[in-house]
């Protein structure tokens, strides 16, 4: 039993330094009229965790890259930054892992990503007009403007590129966090 517990935070902690390397690694702009707004690939080693452990360890994940984040990777956006991705990344979490936890199959897997990826789209319109508007100091106008044309596209494609990964990683990432022998690729 204790050993499934210290395995659980081996793999725990690896996928957290994944999604933090992978911060540093891959982060750029997709639109240039809103470059603040960045890709990154710091939710797959997320949905993957949440579809090897379960929802709220999923959740449990997103707080902890999220502080790390916060603390380690982009300071400016403060807690903030934290709370937007806490909130959006972690209710989608929460719905990808109970979704695929009731059918693991592929149909539930990407059942789960593509209702949490609109799940996670939805959060980022109401977080954006809250706290863009309030603690960012944005014009309420222009906010107001921005789902439509900026949120709702950028969300799309992030979401969209992050399970697309999540899906083709998903079983090669899982082998080797549970810590199992894989086949040597044969060469002709």
């Amino acid at each position: 039993m204790r050993n499934e517990k210290v395995k659980r935070l081996v793999q725990l902690g690896l996928l957290t330094a994944i999604s933090i390397v992978l911060v540093y690694l891959v982060r750029f702009p997709i639109f240039p009229s809103a470059a603040y707004l960045e890709y990154d690939m710091a939710d797959v080693p997320i949905l993957i965790g949440t579809f090897l452990f379960g929802p709220w360890w999923g959740l449990l994940l997103t707080f902890t890259v999220s502080l790390l984040q916060w603390l380690l990777v982009s300071p400016a956006s403060g807690w903030v930054g934290f709370l937007m991705h806490f909130c959006a990344t972690g209710s989608s979490a929460l719905v990808a892992g109970y979704i695929y936890q009731r059918n693991r199959t592929i149909r539930g897997a990407i059942a789960g990503l593509l209702i949490s990826a609109i799940v996670h789209v939805l959060m980022m319109i109401p977080l954006n007009l809250i706290f863009t508007v309030h603690f960012n100091g944005a014009p309420r106008e222009v906010v107001i403007a921005m789902p439509p044309t900026v949120i709702i596209p950028f969300n799309l494609i992030k979401v969209g590129l992050n399970g697309l990964f999540t899906f083709l990683l998903y079983n090669r990432v899982g082998k080797l966090l549970r810590f199992e022998k894989t086949e040597p690729c044969k060469q002709n």
